[in-house]
């Protein structure tokens, strides 16, 4: 329930702070003094798009606060899943705008998002302007409509969450068709690039050891030359260095006995000797097994051409990449060969899937159709007691394709005479049965859901005299069930019903015009709606006729 509203440097508004309490509460005032202008304040708070231009002229700042009274509501969930601290019996929401355009929001002092907070909001308050009399022709309304009444919360969301599964389902489905018809298509040049792979008989490492040998190869005359030269330095029989190194220690080992240093340098001598002898034995067989062979390099250097060639062709960079290339186009092959298993398969859960959805939907229709019957009754018993005593209001349920709430199409059918067949509402009632129509809706409405504050903006358009008391009737009974009922109107019967009465005016000062609010006492009531009731004169016949309104 909105306790308190503050509003300052917002558009006329210089500042604003006024206090409401719970019950049936009335605002008004002139047209142009500045009622939409709370409201709008109202709308910012409830998360709407700021706008520089509202904030008033010469101020550098606009701060609208409103404290809520949550203590009958049971919204702590919320405020837990937001972390966002929880005062019961004082909710403060509050937004802030600067003329450089920035904005700023506040729960209980937490800096919020416009999401988080304009879904706080529609748990907190509903406004009800004359425009959204229109969405009594809108189907999603009305559907809704009929799910608030039926309180079928529970079978909405287990329908929901299996048609979400079916649609992951059928898009997989989709998808799996189009693959499958482009992969058929393409088979051909699919089998012709795999086979031209397969047939190349590629191996992992393959590439590196061909380019190591051709760089080899290349260099053959080169590497012959200097293999010969040190396996002559190494091995020839006068000069080779094995031989005189062996001369050298023999020479040694012969004066041992007489120098045992000498013994010792044999030694290490004979262990250099034995490592020579074995790097000349390998570089022997090198030069053995070395030899220019033009045919050879010939193929190596082809089949590098090919694995380049292929390399090229198919974008890529390693022959591990090519074997790969050819392992996917294996997958895809197989893919096409086993396509019908496979498509038949998904198609199955698919199929499946639906047929889940299309019983769940069955058992949503049932619990719908079971609450039409009784917005029908409701709807017939609130529109006789505001003057409609022929009135007949259907609520038509017809079956559609399944989607996101089920298969079922809402249709509000409307008559107010006896000789005229229901048709929809938008289409055959005047602006008045539509406002009663509405006013209905919303009462039947505010009996399902737990909302604290319901603001009704003008929606007495089209309606007088006894209807319109009966209109205000209507919302002080709503106004009775826990719950705050705002009614900004034009019409003295709803502000004679209202337990409290404000008054918005414009005052002229010397900065300019500024919009005033405040809450009027019961003398000031009595002028209030006689002026309503008789114009700029007020008239003793309609002070007393105010005083009759207000049961004084």
């Amino acid at each position: 329930m909105l306790k308190q509203l503050y509003i300052r440097n917002f558009t006329l508004i210089d500042t604003l702070d006024i206090e409401f309490g719970p019950g049936f509460s009335v605002i008004t005032g002139e047209t142009g003094a500045g009622k939409s202008i709370i409201l709008g304040a109202i709308g910012l708070l409830l998360g709407q798009r700021a706008d520089s231009k509202t904030i008033k002229s010469g101020a550098d700042k606009c701060v609208i606060e409103a404290h809520f009274d949550l203590s009958r509501y049971g919204m702590e969930g919320f405020f837990n899943e937001n972390d966002i601290e929880y005062d019961p019996n004082d909710c403060i929401i509050r937004r802030e705008l600067t003329a450089a355009g920035k904005s700023r929001a506040f729960i209980n002092d937490t800096p919020a998002p416009l999401s988080i907070l304009k879904e706080l909001g529609e748990q907190l308050v509903d406004v009800h302007s004359q425009h959204k009399n229109l969405l009594v022709g809108k189907q999603d309304f009305q559907l809704n409509v009929v799910d608030i009444i039926a309180q079928d919360d529970k079978e909405l969301t287990v329908y929901q969450k299996s048609f979400s599964e079916y649609k992951r389902l059928f898009r997989q489905l989709q998808e799996l068709k189009e693959s499958i018809e482009r992969d058929k298509t393409n088979a051909d040049f699919l089998q012709f690039q795999y086979d031209e792979l397969s047939a190349v008989n590629l191996k992992s490492g393959e590439q590196e050891e061909l380019e190591q040998r051709a760089d080899t190869m290349s260099h053959a005359e080169e590497i012959k030359s200097a293999l010969y030269e040190t396996d002559s330095a190494l091995s020839a029989d006068m000069t080779g260095v094995v031989v005189n190194l062996k001369t050298a220690i023999n020479s040694l080992q012969n004066i041992g006995k007489v120098m045992p240093v000498a013994g010792e340098l044999a030694q290490r001598m004979t262990e250099c000797h034995i490592e020579l002898k074995d790097i000349s034995q390998e570089v022997s067989g090198l030069l053995e097994d070395t030899d220019f062979n033009p045919a050879e390099l010939d193929a190596v250097n082809n089949r590098l051409d090919r694995i380049y060639e292929l390399e090229k062709k198919y974008h890529c960079d390693t022959i591990e990449e090519l074997i790969g290339k050819q392992s996917d186009l294996k997958q895809k092959l197989d893919n096409i060969e086993n396509s019908d298993e496979a498509l038949n398969e998904l198609q199955q859960k698919c199929e499946q899937k639906k047929y889940e959805c299309t019983q769940k939907a069955g058992l949503l229709s049932r619990v719908r159709t079971k609450a039409a019957k009784q917005i029908e009754g409701e709807m017939h018993t609130r529109l006789v007691g505001l003057g409609m005593p022929n009135v007949r209001f259907e609520v038509i349920i017809e079956h559609e394709e399944l989607n996101n709430n089920g298969s079922d199409k809402v249709s509000f059918l409307f008559s107010a005479n006896k000789s005229t067949m229901p048709q929809p509402v938008s289409q055959v009632a005047s602006g008045g049965e539509i406002a009663r129509v509405m006013l209905s809706l919303k009462a039947m409405i505010s009996g399902a859901v737990k909302l604290p504050t319901i603001i009704f903006d003008e929606i007495d358009t089209g309606v007088s005299g006894k209807i319109a008391e009966q209109m205000a009737v209507i919302m002080q009974q709503m106004g009775q069930s826990d719950r705050q009922v705002i009614s900004i109107t034009h019409l003295p019967q709803f502000a004679a019903l209202g337990i409290r009465h404000y008054k918005v005016y414009k005052e002229e000062t010397s900065e300019g015009t500024t919009s005033i609010m405040h809450e009027l006492s019961a003398d000031e009531r009595i002028k209030e709606i006689a002026q309503m009731l008789s114009g700029s004169d007020i008239t003793e016949a309609a002070i007393n006729n105010a005083k009759e309104l207000l049961k004084i």
